[in-house]
């Protein structure tokens, strides 16, 4: 029997790997080997460069699947990458080579309240003018999950990890989507990133798209979708 690829979700901001708890079961009790590594949210290369390292150390086929930011992650981090079989992206950034995560946001002609919901604190070693953004926690349950329950929200809003904002107006690099094939959900309901720019990311990138009544978490509320989508991604 051919073996499977092992598939990798990679998170994104104002999150960590536990959002893909359903999703990594699901894969699991099919037989998928998953790992969900922690993304370091500190900047567009730097996240790359750690996943295509941590990549690189995976025997066989993989399948890369980001939700969010770090959709701009796999794409990045895939180009070049020989062992990297497809792409997933869950209500994720899929940029194109030389364009920002703030440029994308207004493909398709959407609009989103993101950018003025961002609470800053520094961290240590912070180039200059740059920062961790923090989604605000009055808005977190409506904008990032509204289709989820209340207290499980609240408390994904007070443990949300920030990133750095300067991932938001740096250049992306030579997207892996143009070589490697691609599959993408489309979040119809989604308050983060426009539903508009992601058809339009997904259509770019020549993606097999699905679309499903969903918020920015689809992978938390739509598990079964996201895990087929994950699963024609696999086997393509």
């Amino acid at each position: 029997m051919t073996a499977l690829p092992t598939v990798v979700l990679v998170h994104g901001a104002f999150a960590d790997a536990s959002g893909w708890r359903a999703v990594a079961d699901g894969l699991r009790a099919r037989g998928y080997p998953v790992l969900a590594p922690a993304n370091p949210l500190r900047g567009v290369a730097a996240d790359a460069g750690y996943l295509k390292d941590f990549v690189s150390t995976i025997e066989g086929d993989v399948v890369l699947v980001g939700h969010s930011y770090g959709g701009c992650v796999i794409t990045n981090a895939s180009a070049g990458t020989p062992n990297v079989r497809a792409l997933v992206y869950i209500a994720a950034f899929a940029p194109d080579e030389g364009e920002t995560l703030a440029e994308t946001i207004e493909l398709g002609g959407g609009t989103t309240e993101l950018g003025r919901h961002l609470v800053q604190r520094p961290y240590p070693g912070a180039p200059d003018g740059d920062a961790d953004g923090y989604l605000d926690l009055a808005v977190f349950h409506r904008l990032f999950c509204a289709d989820l329950d209340a207290d499980l929200a609240a408390f994904m809003a007070v443990a949300q990890r920030g990133f750095a904002l300067s991932c938001l107006s740096t250049p992306s690099g030579v997207p892996g989507w143009r070589t490697i094939p691609s599959w993408y959900l489309v979040a119809a309901d989604d308050a983060t990133i426009p539903p508009e720019a992601e058809r339009a990311m997904a259509k770019r990138a020549g993606a097999h798209t699905v679309e499903v009544a969903g918020s920015h978490v689809a992978m938390i509320s739509k598990p079964a979708e996201t895990i087929e989508l994950i699963a024609a991604a696999a086997g393509g």
